[in-house]
């Protein structure tokens, strides 16, 4: 709100906008709207999306919370029912591989609490962190690993159990002798802790879903293992019954037993699959040091990192990790940044250099200034960027859980109708095949590798992406970027270094190019303009000493006039040369040819003489070529935008290959010359700074931000480059392509297994080849179809850069 005009504005249009509501008072000082409304015709998230709709906003936060007692992807859907239906939440998503939810709520609406509180009344539990540095992901995997040693023994319980039952089952073939009766009770006995105390969590999870009229997997498992176990105990202890309705009296205790230890021994290899899903996170936590050597007084003092404060001067020696993000103040090294850019080379750091928290330094001793410390610090950010990515969803996702949603009661009905039809038509005893084909139809449907399909590939692929130094910040960028028909390049910084240097010298007869650079660079030495410091920066690389200089005069608009050596120096462009007299000869034509090239030319003069001229430019980076050409290779059409002149805009693209440039446009125009496309049917990515660029990045399909480590957090993209190096591009749609191409597999081999062994489980096979799928056999396939499928994910693991 800008005005009091506002309030009367939110006031007359929540009242008229919505049925429910009866009296809205705005307070303009305070910020705040009191809404009454009817409950029963209106709701806070209504109230909210109206008032949205009147251009106005509120003030969100947005929480993750690992939760714990997932069983399969109806779960998901479950949990974020639970959490979108409360008032004041705006956006839950639950994500099945890494256990956590992202909840973005108005907190003068709801709190976190309360948001907690939905969550566990939805029948799960959510997990507190230890610390305020711990993340959502370490505390769910703090928390799975608890449940993980929980889980392998009540495994180790019920393996060592069904072994026993079902040698009982089997005992001729063991050459025991003993009595039917016995056998049968002994095996309830062993029965009973395997399915009551092994099988508790399937219990606890069908009477959670049950408590709000849903179904998951558990109600599947619970069902289906819990009519072989009673029909067992009614025919152990009601024999007579079965006897005179004509049934043959039959125990199933092995195959109820047989079922849940497969499906626990299942779980077990699914949950050591889905932890090194998480790798990428814990390596990346691992880089974080966990004590800082600081100057306190005239000591040096050990404390640990969290304690560290802005501006405090730490001391880092060789072979240690960098505590946190800070400045070098005193001394030279070289720095291992590979952990976090992914370049193997070992970069050259001295005074007034930037320096990033985990990374290592590897020859010198120096002292740096904390500028960024806690979760501020790079490594940091690109923690919580991974994080997030790894929690998002993509569409196709979205998809697989809306299905998954329906599947179960869909399941639950095709199982009742083939007990009917078993029981009805099918030969004698009717009623064991009936029961056999049931609990095999419930134990085999379980949708948890749909669940699985999508969110383990993302889990890996951004974890993956982090490794190479492509930052992706949620699912659907990683989605999108895999169908890319144009990639924007915009030219300086991204195509370019960003910064001039001095790439051409001509020197006119009795000058040597030598003598060119040195006069111009002892007139520029110590100049804070940029084509100044290029020329000083050249004689450096070429070891030419410099000399004083005295009687310095810029020149605004022209350049500059001074003496070096006694000897009268003239700097600057065309019109200080005309100006001063001075005969440029056939240095007019070299300066020509170098601005047709894209570069700056500077004149230099001596002794009111003619003596060369300089070329200034901002060159290509040493990649660019070859990332171009890649984009082409891959079928995508490259395109150049940037705020230069045309001439110089021109050169940079011949130079590197590229057909269509865009020049000559401002920042705020860069974001309709992708509109533009994207209304062509396009799917645009634009590449950029992350500053100038923004409005063109957020339009974008595919936002990427070029940056370095210390520029991770770029609001405006969707994925941001450690480093400067185009080719992570590259990268980054490869990878795209390759996770899509995983994820497609993975619900293809979901699909196809529930597509292809439901129809086995209720026995269309039996009339033609007398064959009927066992319950026991159902557990295994349904446990191989989970682990199968995060085995397929973790392949991305193998993913590597495509060579260029």
């Amino acid at each position: 709100m800008n005005c009091a005009s506002c309030a009367a504005k939110i006031e007359k249009g929540l009242v008229s906008a919505l049925d429910g509501v009866y009296a809205v008072s705005v307070n303009f000082a305070s910020e705040r709207a009191t809404v009454k409304y009817d409950p029963q015709r209106a709701s806070t998230n209504a109230v909210l999306e109206a008032l949205k709709a009147l251009g106005y906003g509120t003030l969100s936060s947005k929480v993750t919370i690992p939760v714990v007692g997932m069983s399969c992807s109806s779960c998901v859907t479950k949990i974020e029912s639970a959490l979108n239906g409360l008032g004041g939440v705006t956006r839950a998503t639950m994500n099945f591989a890494t256990g956590v939810a992202t909840v973005e709520f108005v907190p003068a609406v709801v709190s976190t609490e309360e948001v907690a509180k939905a969550i566990k009344s939805a029948g799960y539990d959510v997990v507190l962190a230890t610390g305020d540095d711990e993340l959502p992901t370490v505390a769910a995997d703090r928390a799975r690993a608890e449940a993980y040693s929980k889980l392998r023994l009540r495994l180790a319980v019920a393996a060592l159990l069904t072994a026993h039952v079902f040698i009982l089952g089997h005992a001729s073939m063991f050459g025991l002798e003993l009595a039917a009766g016995t056998v049968a009770f002994i095996q309830l006995i062993l029965a009973t802790p395997v399915q009551f105390w092994c099988g508790f969590n399937f219990y606890k999870g069908a009477l959670a879903a049950s408590r709000h009229r849903s179904t998951d997997m558990n109600t599947l498992i619970a069902v289906g293992t819990s009519a072989a176990y009673l029909y067992s105990v009614a025919a152990l202890t009601m024999p007579s019954a079965f006897e005179a309705a004509g049934y043959r009296v039959a125990v199933y205790f092995d195959t109820s037993t047989m079922i849940i230890v497969l499906i626990l021994f299942g779980r077990l290899l699914e949950a050591r699959a889905r932890g090194r899903t998480g790798e990428a996170i814990r390596k990346l936590m691992g880089l974080k040091p966990k004590t800082a050597r600081v100057l306190r007084g005239e000591a040096e003092v050990d404390i640990p990192v969290l304690e560290l404060l802005i501006g405090e001067t730490i001391i880092v020696r060789p072979g240690e990790k960098i505590p946190v993000d800070g400045m070098l103040t005193d001394g030279y090294s070289a720095v291992d940044e590979s952990m976090i850019s992914g370049e193997p080379i070992p970069v050259e750091k001295q005074k007034g250099d930037e320096l990033i928290g985990g990374t290592m330094n590897k020859t010198g001793s120096f002292r740096m200034r904390a500028t960024r410390i806690g979760s501020d610090t790079a490594l940091s950010q690109i923690i919580k960027m991974v994080e997030e990515a790894q929690g998002s969803k993509p569409p196709i996702a979205r998809m697989a859980d809306m299905i998954a949603g329906y599947f179960v009661p869909a399941v639950i009905g095709i199982a009742t109708i083939t007990v009917t039809l078993w029981y009805v038509f099918g030969p004698e005893p009717s009623l064991t095949y009936a029961l056999l084909s049931f609990v095999s139809v419930l134990i085999i449907a379980c949708p948890c590798a749909l669940g699985l399909a999508t969110p383990t590939s993302i889990m890996v692929g951004t974890g993956k992406g982090a490794e190479s130094g492509v930052l992706i910040r949620g699912g659907e960028a990683l989605e999108t970027a895999h169908s890319l028909t144009t990639i924007i390049l915009d030219k300086t910084g991204t195509l370019t270094k960003g910064e001039p240097s001095l790439t051409g010298v001509s020197a006119l007869p009795g000058f040597t190019e030598e003598e060119v650079v040195f006069f111009a660079a002892s007139t520029e030495k110590g100049s804070e303009h940029p084509l100044g410091e290029a020329i000083v920066r050249g004689a450096q690389a070429r070891k030419i000493l410099l000399s004083g200089v005295e009687d310095f005069s810029a020149l605004t608009g022209h350049g500059i006039k001074a003496v070096v050596d006694g000897r009268s120096i003239l700097l600057g462009n065309i019109k200080l040369i005309n100006d001063s007299g001075v005969e440029p000869g056939r240095l007019k034509g070299v300066a020509e040819k170098y601005a047709d090239e894209g570069k700056t030319p500077v004149y230099l003069a001596v002794d009111g003489s003619a003596a060369g001229v300089l070329a200034v430019a901002d060159t290509l980076k040493e990649n660019s070529l070859e990332a171009v050409s890649a984009f082409k290779r891959m079928g995508i059409e490259v395109m150049m935008l940037t705020g230069d002149n045309r001439r110089t805009a021109k050169a940079v693209a011949d130079e590197v290959g590229i057909e269509r440039v865009i020049s000559e446009v401002l920042p705020g125009d860069k974001a309709n010359e992708v509109r533009k496309l994207q209304e062509q049917g396009m799917i645009v990515a634009m590449v950029g700074d992350g500053i100038n660029d923004a409005p063109a990045l957020t339009q974008a399909d595919v936002g990427i931000a070029i940056g370095t480590g210390a520029d991770v957090a770029m609001e405006a993209s969707d994925i941001t480059l450690i480093g400067g190096d185009l080719r992570l591009v590259v990268t980054a749609v490869e990878l795209s392509r390759a996770t899509i191409k995983n994820i497609k597999q993975n619900l293809f081999f979901a699909f196809v297994y529930n597509t292809t062994l439901i129809p086995v489980a209720i026995g269309v096979l039996y009339p033609f080849f007398g064959i009927l799928l066992s319950p026991v056999f159902a557990a295994a396939a349904m446990g191989l179809s989970s682990v199968s499928v995060v085995s397929n994910a973790l392949r991305l693991k193998l993913f590597r850069p495509p060579p260029l």
